[in-house]
């Protein structure tokens, strides 16, 4: 049998889940000797062979991310998108027709493209490298009966080690000896407070309950611990954790989308270009000059810009969100963010404060008051304690030591779990003195015999203590911590003999009564929630805290806590329950980095676009499988690493700032995506066809990429444009049935204009081949560029006022294109002037196609969204 988790990872595990995960292989639920017999080792360590066996065997303690692929096979890879393929094939027939700057222009355009992905390459290696900074370099183990040390790779399955404050703790171990020791396991659990470990068996298969077991990663906070390794490398928690990190990323919601919108492009580009091959063929038209026309008909379908429109939106886009205190790692994350429909986000820090304050203070009956405050507050003071509890203490209290000294101290202890402090003050006869002592409710409880109520004292009974037990429980429920506070008058009579206090002198206390501890709601974050929540994004909170804690404060804030899922349920839960399962449930507890990343999943296989916002070492496995990983400004360096957002401000209302912006952004890209399918479908539509019975072509290659330029140089305005305020009221994502529904209305109402012209032009002007192809070029032109302004936005005319940056663009780009033709740059092209009859049909014709696309454009567009899709359009 494989030892917790050494060897082969189950196949049926999902990727990056640990073998030790709860359910699965709890160690730390078995005790020391059936471990040692599993492992084949004993309690005192291994000799130096066994080791150098296991370490052939098991492999190095590390986390080695697998092998990437060189930057030849990145830039190949990108080669082979179909937009750019059909750039690149825009770049040679530009070329190829003496058309130099509009291939130049794509070729940057190119190369810019590559160029920012590359950038982004090493993100992942990046953060794995981060992660294994985390681990100790070298430990305490015993080999061959003595301690010596060694590097941290050299630990294998059977080793015993040592560990003391402000140790790494270098392998997953099951603690053989301890004295004193706590660890803060904030890499498993993401709660800041250290915990106490101890041996001794545990039999809940929660990691972060094993109060038994060590894990790699975790920081020793006091004391001094021997323990038995049992897992190492990537078979640990922490290596399973560093193992996803170094996997290759998957596309972004953004990135299928936009390939997938390359590959209709060209299967319409490939059919219509052979097909107007063949015909030309056909009707006996010269070789190169057909072929070289289908060609430029496939191009004029290409959105030459859209990688420089997606760069500038996306790139406006994250300066905007700078502004918002949100920095972007990843430019495509700022769609991804848009489209977001499920955000998943720990408690401590983003719900709450992470500032443990005091929420009460009341004697043994329940009832409040503030001497138990005062009296531990004195305590803390004098003891020189400074943990979460104390600080919040002084706080709460800040004169309660005021004329108090201390002649004598006793230290918290984690095998006692309380402290104490003889505390002392001049009085007018005698001085006072008083013991107080504080610490875990029922260790401070086993040391009273009796209680304060109000002014008397009273017997601690037996129905007494039954009635603090369902009080502190009803505390627990409501997500408070509590410490007890006790008393006891005097002098003790050890310290009289010893001149110290000793751990016998805590008997015969009083029961002053308890304090209670909470992280309090952030203030913003319920405000916050109601605005994602507005926004069409669910919340659902994953935390290593207690589920009933985490109910609370979900609760308090209006999420949904209806139903919760612990760790220990999810461990349990094969994938495809746990898909079912995540589609109600709001709020999950105790959860280990993979649990979390297995919500992320399920979620993600249901077809939601998941955010995962943490801070913790715990989180960055989240971070890296989400469709947008968020982190914050002062979060653990793999977590910054792994995100592909950082938050300024670790606030809720950041988010739905960030949200607000990436629909804005999503939906400028979008209008450029929607004129490409207007105008260059209709108008490559209209030149196959005209084709088929013209005698000449409708316009040459050249015209045809001229006009194709001219009409992207129209929008380079676009990433600066307003947007509808219904864009921003859902997730905005990209609907390919959508667009192709806009290019089946809005094209061929464009290629309808476009045969009205070349009947205006032939029967009625009498227009010669030049002026035909002068007048078409002028008319398609000022309909692509005109109708920008039509189409940009469901609502009428000037409800949603554009931008001036897209004015001055589109008309500036629209001037160009008519100064051009009618001026000696024109013969260049193969244009020549028009007489004003001409003109004025061309002006006529445009006028009437707005009037008539201001008409349609509804049917086109179809009504606002109610399902998260953008519907085609931004």
């Amino acid at each position: 049998m494989e030892i917790a988790g050494q060897g082969s990872q189950d196949e049926a595990s999902p990727v990056g889940s640990a073998p030790v995960d709860a359910g699965t292989a709890a160690f730390w639920t078995e005790a020391p000797d059936a471990l040692c017999r599993r492992l084949t080792c004993g309690t005192t360590g291994l000799s130096s062979a066994e080791a150098a066996e296991r370490l052939d065997r098991f492999g190095p303690n590390l986390d080695k991310p697998p092998s990437r692929s060189g930057p030849i096979r990145a830039l190949l890879r990108r080669l082979l998108e179909p937009l750019i393929l059909m750039l690149l094939v825009a770049a040679g027939v530009s070329a190829a027709t003496g058309d130099a700057a509009s291939a130049a222009i794509i070729i940057l355009v190119i190369v810019a493209s590559i160029g920012l992905d590359t950038v982004q390459e090493a993100r992942a290696s990046k953060a794995a490298a981060a992660l294994r900074e985390q681990v100790a370099l070298t430990a305490e183990v015993c080999r061959d009966g003595v301690f010596c040390t060694l590097p941290t790779d050299r630990i294998v399955p059977g080793d015993v080690f040592r560990v003391r404050t402000g140790d790494i703790i270098p392998a997953d171990a099951v603690i053989l000896s301890s004295d004193g020791f706590a660890a803060n396991e904030a890499a498993l659990t993401g709660e800041p407070y250290a915990v106490e470990k101890r041996p001794g068996a545990v039999s809940s298969t929660v990691a972060a309950e094993a109060t038994n077991a060590l894990f790699r990663g975790a920081v020793a906070q006091s004391g001094e611990a021997v323990a038995l390794a049992v897992a190492t490398g990537r078979s640990t928690l922490f290596g399973a954790a560093a193992a996803l990190l170094a996997e290759e990323s998957a596309l972004s919601p953004f990135q299928r989308d936009l390939r997938a919108l390359g590959f209709v492009i060209a299967r319409a580009a490939g059919v219509l270009s052979v097909a107007v091959l063949a015909v030309n063929l056909v009707l006996g038209r010269p070789l190169l000059e057909s072929l070289m026309f289908a060609v430029a008909l496939a191009v004029g379908l290409t959105p030459e810009l859209l990688p420089m429109i997606t760069t500038v939106t996306l790139s406006r886009g994250a300066v905007r969100m700078a502004q918002r205190k949100v920095i972007v790692k990843r430019l495509t994350a700022i769609h991804d963010l848009g489209a977001m429909t499920v955000l998943c986000t720990d408690k401590t820090g983003t719900l709450t404060s992470a500032e443990i304050v005091l929420a009460g203070s009341e004697d043994a009956s329940g009832q409040a008051t503030h001497r138990p405050a005062e009296l531990a507050a004195l305590c803390a003071e004098l003891a020189g304690d400074r943990s979460w509890m104390d600080t919040a203490l002084a706080a709460a209290a800040p004169d309660a030591a005021d004329g108090w000294s201390a002649p004598s101290r006793l230290g918290f202890g984690y095998e006692r779990r309380r402290g104490s402090v003889l505390a002392e003050r001049a009085g007018d006869g005698a001085a006072e003195r008083l013991l107080v002592c504080k610490g875990a409710p029922e260790a401070v409880m086993d040391v009273c015999t009796s209680r304060r109520v109000g002014d008397a004292i009273v017997e601690l009974d037996a129905e007494a203590r039954a009635a603090i037990a369902t009080q502190l429980k009803r505390h627990a429920e409501q997500g408070l911590r509590a410490i007890a506070i006790a008393t006891r008058a005097g002098t003790p009579d050890g310290m009289a003999r010893t001149g110290s206090l000793e751990p016998e002198d805590e008997s015969g206390l009083v029961l002053e009564g308890f304090c209670l501890f909470e992280d309090p709601p952030k203030p913003t974050a319920a405000h916050a929630l109601a605005r994602l929540t507005g926004a069409g994004v669910r919340v659902k909170v994953l935390s290593g805290d207690d589920p009933t804690v985490v109910a609370r404060v979900a609760g308090e804030l209006g999420i949904d806590a209806a139903d919760i899922l612990s760790g220990a349920e999810v461990a349990h839960l094969s994938d495809d329950a746990l898909r079912v399962r995540v589609r109600s449930v709001n709020v999950f507890g105790r959860m280990t980095p993979n649990q979390k990343v297995r919500v992320v999943r399920a979620l993600m296989a249901d077809g939601e676009t998941v955010g995962f916002l943490g801070d913790g070492v715990n989180d960055a496995p989240g971070l890296k499988l989400a469709d947008v990983g968020l982190s914050v400004d002062g979060a653990t360096g793999v977590a910054r690493a792994a995100a592909d957002m950082i938050l300024l401000a670790p606030d809720l209302d950041v988010v739905a700032d960030g949200v607000e912006e990436g629909r804005r952004t999503f939906a400028n890209i979008l209008k450029y995506v929607r004129m490409g399918a207007s105008s260059n479908f209709g108008n490559m539509l209209s030149m196959a066809a005209a084709s088929l019975f013209l005698p000449f072509l409708p316009l040459l290659a050249t015209q045809i990429l001229l006009n194709n330029l001219l009409y992207d140089l129209s929008e380079v305005g676009i990433p600066f444009d307003a947007v509808d305020e219904a864009d921003l009221a859902t997730p905005q994502q990209w609907d390919m049935k959508g667009l192709v529904r806009f290019a089946a209305v809005m094209g061929p109402l464009s290629s309808l204009f476009d045969f009205l012209t070349f009947a205006v032009l032939l029967l009625v002007l009498g227009a010669g081949v030049e002026a035909f192809r002068t007048a078409w070029f002028l008319e398609s032109i000022a309909t692509q560029v005109l109708v920008v302004f039509l189409i940009r936005t469901r609502l009428p005319l000037g409800e949603t006022p554009p931008d001036r940056t897209l004015i001055i663009s589109a008309l500036g780009a629209l001037a160009v294109a008519f100064v051009v033709p009618l001026s000696g740059i024109g013969s260049w092209f193969g244009f020549v002037p028009l007489p004003a009859t001409t003109l004025a049909a061309v002006a006529g014709i445009t006028l009437v196609y707005l009037a008539c696309a201001q008409r349609v454009k509804r049917y086109a567009v179809g009504v606002a969204p109610t399902d998260g899709r953008a519907d085609g359009v931004g």
